[in-house]
Order: structure tokens, then sequence, then C-alpha cells
């Protein structure tokens, strides 16, 4: 009985999704297909039937899991009734929550290392990714392109350092005077 039309697309984008969420806890060079494809309900000898190689499925897991981010920093700002809509994208983006729930978080602070040492393929995907992140940073900021590079930065790094040490307390501290900053540097 063959599978109903849309069938194999959809099996496509379970594996994508369970490789973003797998990259974005674990990094790359520590997951194996057979990980990826687990945690997508199927078994890994159907991966080649959807992806060339990792490295394919690594670009298309920064695509989707840059999509995500974007999708839920665009609802923090539509919920953001009063004030610039860039404090809410920044209050979500270093919130506790997106500190500590990896799997669904963005991909930058996640993969920025590991990317450096990465294909050209993959670097060039990460890149144009993060270049969408910078757009959407500005764009939401009403800021040009050098401050929203800037901005962006900054929230990352806060993130990084957030997530790296092991006192809860001052992991809670990088993350308001994060934010402190962050909506300062948009309000100069």
């Amino acid at each position: 009985m063959p599978y109903p039309e849309g069938h194999k697309l959809k099996v496509r984008g379970k594996i994508i999704q369970s490789a973003a969420q797998a990259f974005r806890t674990n990094g790359i060079r520590d997951i194996s297909v057979p990980f990826i494809m687990k945690g997508a309900g199927l078994t890994h000898g159907g991966f080649y039937s959807h992806f060339d190689n990792k490295e394919q499925l690594v670009a298309e897991a920064c695509r989707y899991a840059i999509s995500d981010t974007l999708q839920l920093l665009q609802e923090a700002a539509e919920q953001q009734k009063q004030g610039p809509k860039i404090n809410a994208v920044i209050d979500y983006y270093l919130s506790q929550y997106h500190r500590d729930v990896t799997e669904m978080g963005c991909i930058l602070p996640a993969l920025s290392g590991e990317i450096s040492r990465s294909s050209e393929e993959i670097r060039q995907i990460f890149t144009q990714e993060l270049e969408r992140m910078i757009d959407f940073i500005s764009d939401i900021a009403g800021i040009d392109k050098s401050t929203g590079s800037f901005l962006l930065s900054t929230m990352v790094g806060t993130l990084v350092l957030a997530r790296s040490v092991n006192d809860s307390k001052l992991s809670d501290s990088l993350l308001t005077s994060g934010k402190q900053h962050a909506k300062a540097l948009v309000m100069t």
C-alpha cells in the first residue's frame, strides 16, 4: 500500500525538527544520525532516502531552528501592548525559560563555536541565517544593521554565559544585566 501524498515531506520535517532539537541541546559533533532518527520515531536506515549526508541535515536544521526562533520572537513582539516591541524580544531572548529550555532555544548560542569549525556549506547557511536574525532584530528595533548586529551579539553572548555558569544567582544576574543594557542600547 503506497504512502499518502506528502508523507515523505512530513517524515523529512520530523527528522529536521528532531535534529534541530538535538543540536540545540548537545551540539553537532556529539549527535549521531541514529540518535536523530530515534528522536523522530524512525529507524536510522531511512535517513539516506531523505538526506545525502549529515552536513545537509545540519544546514536544514539551522534554517529550521532560526525560523522557529524568529517565530517565537515575533509572537513575543506581537504580545507587547505598550513600549517598544524590541523590549519584549529582549525579555524573551534573555529569559530564564530561554536559558533553560535549550532544545527549543536559539541555535546561535548553541552552535556558534562548532560552526566555526564546520564545512563551508554549513558556515554559509549559518551566515545566511545569522543575517536573517540581524535583519529581524534591526527591523523590530528600528535601528541600523550595525547596531542590530551589536544588539544580537550582546544577547547571544549573554545567553551563552548565563547557560555556562553553575551558579544560578550569577546566571540570573547575567540575564538581568543583559536585558537592562540591551534595552538601554536601543534607547540611545
